[in-house]
């Protein structure tokens, strides 16, 4: 959601003149967008902020402005810790970033706007520029969270739930694929829950009305909340065919006592129901989670549950956290905090665990056939051929590796024939049949085949594993 809100920016501005430099010391304004889901992430936010300090005295005219989660979450009290902070704006406040930046230059005098709304307005969100290499884009569908899950700060700086209309979200869509674009991930807090307190179309039925754009390769979304998890969007990975066989779905705990203690309003039970469904519906579904290792009160053996969970389950992969208390989040007044040593380990043993269960899965496409949505070069190839295409030098070409993602979103770098290495956009944005020969820790690889290699692709081969 940072980058989808990134991207706003930058377009909101540009009729403004400004645009993107990779040198801070070239910069008229620095923006600094926050995240303050993890204690770790805010301390970050404002080591970064400390730092621009040398530039501001250096450059009297630069100006500095903190946007986002910690924004909205400190308000006023940015100003007082960074006194070389011009502007502070809230989650809300992004479309009215233009009007701050004026003020400030006229008044020359510090600006903030927190304000929050209930409701998202047209001129919100606006048609993103597409950096002709990108073939995948992000779509805010909805923004907010009406959940209250205990260790969380979303509501509080995100606000409540809003959604956006159909039409926009659709237009929105056309547009980015006018501009090249293949796959779009459909962005939300609980996409589950979108539409209902507007009562528009239900978020199953959105997707159907997106899945009949043309041009359109592949959807994606995130995220869905266990709780609010429907038959029809289940149904949806079945009855679609540009939908990705891929869910994220946060557990957060394995234990029944915790999931009650962070008010996630669902079992263990039910999680595992859901998941069944799932993969009953959808054979082939990748399912992906959150881990909150730590939280206050968590025993031994509420840990060696969400364990036992992780190997039940057996997740393609996982986000596992240490717990952090946060600003407004009840949890941070629960009692029994659990120590950082204790924390660590516990976070480890889950990543170790959820390591050898992704190695596994990925052995197991030693050898099969996937279809691979071609997003370039893989970064270890891209210099190396544009310097040797722009020597005109061809030489081992075809050694140089592609790269994109499966339906169950996984990285795919693989090899194509010498004459599709001449041009990036041969292949870009097209799904390919690729040949997994070998299985790494978070990718896989192989080679591309041609339509009359597919029904006899797996002859003649050595496969091997990393």
């Amino acid at each position: 959601m940072n980058v989808y809100d990134s991207e706003q920016i930058e377009c909101i501005l540009k009729p403004l003149g400004y645009r993107r430099t990779q040198r801070l010391e070239r910069a008229d304004l620095i923006i600094v967008n926050t995240c303050s889901i993890r204690a770790k992430a805010e301390q970050k936010a404002f080591s970064f902020i400390g730092r621009l300090v040398d530039l501001k005295q250096s450059n009297p005219h630069l100006m500095i402005a903190m946007g986002g989660c910690v924004a909205q979450q400190e308000k006023e009290k940015i100003f007082k810790r960074m006194p070389h902070v011009d502007l502070v704006f809230g989650t809300h406040a992004i479309f009215r970033l233009p009007q701050l930046i004026l003020r400030f230059q006229k008044d020359r005098c510090r600006q903030i706007d927190t304000d929050q709304s209930q409701v998202i307005l047209d001129n919100e969100f606006i048609p993103t520029t597409i950096p002709k290499k990108e073939i995948s884009a992000f779509v805010t569908i909805m923004r907010g969270c009406d959940n209250y899950c205990t260790y969380c700060i979303v509501p509080y700086v995100r606000g409540r739930e809003a959604s956006r209309t159909p039409h926009k979200i659709i237009a929105e869509i056309e547009n980015l694929i006018s501009h090249g674009i293949k796959e779009i991930t459909l962005l939300g807090q609980n996409v589950n829950s979108y539409g209902r307190k507007e009562r528009m179309i239900s978020f199953s039925r959105l997707l159907a009305l997106i899945n009949e754009i043309k041009g359109l390769e592949r959807i994606r979304f995130t995220t869905s909340h266990p709780k609010d998890l429907g038959t029809d969007l289940m149904a949806a990975f079945t009855s679609l065919d540009k939908l990705c066989h891929h869910i994220h779905l946060p557990v957060q705990s394995g234990s029944d006592r915790i999931l009650n203690r962070m008010n996630r309003n669902y079992t263990l039970k039910h999680y595992i129901e859901k998941v069944n469904q799932l993969r009953d519906l959808c054979p082939d579904i990748a399912i992906t989670s959150d881990i909150i290792v730590g939280f206050p009160g968590e025993s031994d053996s509420d840990f060696q549950q969400t364990m036992d969970l992780i190997a039940q389950v057996r997740y393609h992969s996982l986000f596992a956290f240490k717990y952090s208390d946060r600003p407004y989040a009840p949890a941070t007044k629960f009692s029994v905090k659990i120590p950082e040593e204790i924390k660590n380990k516990r976070l480890q043993a889950v990543l170790n665990l959820q390591k050898c269960i992704t190695k596994e899965k990925h052995n197991a496409l030693i050898g099969t056939t996937q279809q691979v949505l071609v997003e370039g070069y893989s970064k270890r190839s891209d210099d190396c051929v544009e310097n040797q295409l722009n020597d005109n030098r061809k030489d081992n070409l075809s050694m140089f590796q592609w790269t994109g993602r499966t339906s169950a979103n996984l990285i795919v770098n693989f090899v194509a024939s010498e004459n599709y290495c001449n041009d990036r956009m041969t292949i870009t944005g097209r799904v390919v049949n690729v040949l997994i020969k070998k299985a790494m820790a978070h990718s896989i690889s192989g080679r591309m085949l041609n339509s009359d290699q597919i029904e006899d692709g797996l002859k003649g081969d050595n496969w091997y594993a990393a």
